[in-house]
Order: structure tokens, then sequence, then C-alpha cells
């Protein structure tokens, strides 16, 4: 089965249709950026445990059974691109979802790999 057109014909009005709705090209590296966070298993990993609250370094490295200084790393990685923030209480920083929007993203992947 071929998979290309057999006549060349552009479509005029959908082309100018698409043209006029398509995201700009710093939004689309932008977005290609943010993609790339979530191209890191690790990262994945810390990011769904902080789906049920917040936790500090000392807890996501028990739980991924990884060293403080490895989820450390991951963690500036991941509020560098605005999915995690920290709130300090007393001498321990915690870590949460930046906002509603990464849990969406983390569900809908988790979703789409179902089917």
């Amino acid at each position: 089965m071929k998979l290309e057109c057999e006549v060349l014909h552009v479509h005029e009005d959908k082309v100018q249709t698409v043209k006029e709705h398509m995201v700009d090209e710093e939004k689309i590296y932008t977005l290609a950026d943010l993609f790339k966070v979530f191209g890191d298993s690790t990262r994945i990993k810390i990011l769904t445990c902080l789906i049920d609250g917040e936790l500090c370094v000392c807890d996501i490295a028990s739980l991924l059974n990884m060293t403080h200084s490895a989820i450390s790393h991951q963690l500036k990685v991941l509020k560098q691109s605005n999915l995690v923030r920290s709130k300090k209480k007393g001498k321990e920083v915690f870590y949460s979802l930046a906002d509603s929007h990464v849990i969406t993203i983390l569900q809908q992947g988790i979703e789409h790999i179902g089917e």
C-alpha cells in the first residue's frame, strides 16, 4: 500500500486554515524543549511520585532507590522547566508539581500508552 498521494494537488483552503492556526516558531522550540525534559525516565518517575503531594529529596530518593545528589540534579532540571516548584519548611525543602497541567500531561501520556 502506497502512503502518498498519486496526484500533486495542494488543497489551498485547508493549507490556509492550518497556517492561520499554527503555533509560532518560538513556542514550537519551547514545547520541544519541554518534551525533551519528559524524555527521561528518572524525571518521569519523580513527577509521578509527586502526583499525590509534596515530598522532600530524601523521600523521593528512598522511593526510587537513588542517591540524593541524583534526585537533586533531576529536580533542578524539572524546576528550570517549570514542572516542579519548591517550598522551604525549616531546614527541609519540599517539592511538588508546579500545577495541574503537569498532572494532565502525565495522565494523558499514561492513558495514550494504555490504548
